[in-house]
């Protein structure tokens, strides 16, 4: 079998997956997940043809988990490049490796994802260089045959990604950074309704729950926070930056709520 033509290599093509994130995660029963799923075991929910046969109402199935979650073109990768279009049913020998894999892929594509998005800072421009020459490293690293993927170091490389987007996120920040120390705090359920948190570091924040109706939330660094369930109605994330549509699809938000210009109003928002 040929591997298909990839549409975008940041960005969940799901017609050309395996079905991958729906066979090699695990889940537990949850609010986010109605039964158990162990895994290597194919979702209940996925079809002959790879696709999942309540995506349409996957939240009322209480599949909220599914609709969180982003591979950053991870399964597209692994299916079409790595395994060259043969699936895990037609090779069963091989799908305990390609599971594997899977997960690892996903990491190395959120680095670049975020190291795409940093070189695009104009704030970052002392950093081009730097932020290109790792992007080409990882991106090189994708392209490795399965056994390499599976012998990677992967924390070596995300501690030299993570020093560079820490260096982007002072940048971006610098000029309207706030007075408030968000940086990885416990915000859960937090009532911040009209906070002024403009230029905040949200980073690896528990912001679940947390009450940000009408909150200054622009330029703000929102890479690892966990944001289920915070309510996002009217507050102005324009100009905020390493936030994904992961994020965005588990808070809650309304017509009014001001995001960034490459992300898209989740349908469930009102």
């Amino acid at each position: 079998m040929t591997s298909r033509l990839i549409k975008n290599n940041l960005t969940a093509d799901c017609e050309s997956c395996f079905g991958l994130c729906c066979v090699a995660l695990p889940y537990a029963k949850s609010a986010d997940f109605p039964v158990d799923k162990e895994s290597g075991l194919p979702c209940k929910n996925l079809q002959a043809d790879f696709r999942c046969g309540i995506h349409g109402k996957l939240r009322e199935e209480g599949y909220k988990g599914c609709t969180v979650y982003e591979c950053f073109g991870a399964g597209q990768k692994v299916s079409q490049i790595t395994y060259k279009g043969f699936d895990w049913r037609n090779k069963p020998e091989q799908a305990k490796e390609m599971f594997d894999v899977f997960p690892i892929m996903q990491q190395l594509h959120e680095m670049l994802c975020y190291l795409d998005e940093a070189q695009a800072l104009k704030e970052a421009n002392s950093l081009q260089l730097q932020l290109k020459d790792i992007y080409v490293k990882i991106e090189q690293l994708t392209n490795l045959d399965a056994g390499e993927i599976l012998a990677l170091d992967i924390p070596s490389y995300r501690a030299v990604v993570n020093e560079l987007l820490l260096q982007t996120s002072e940048l971006v920040r610098s000029k309207v950074k706030s007075e408030k120390e968000t940086k990885g705090k416990n915000l859960l359920g937090a009532k911040l309704r009209r906070a002024d948190l403009k230029g905040s570091d949200f980073r690896g924040a528990l912001l679940i729950a947390a009450d940000l109706r009408e909150a200054d939330l622009r330029v703000c660094d929102f890479i690892g926070a966990d944001m289920r369930d915070a309510d996002l109605s009217g507050a102005n994330l324009e100009g905020s930056f390493f936030l994904t549509h992961a994020q965005i699809n588990s808070a809650k938000g309304n017509d009014r709520t001001r995001l960034p210009s490459s992300l898209k109003r989740p349908n469930h928002w009102r």
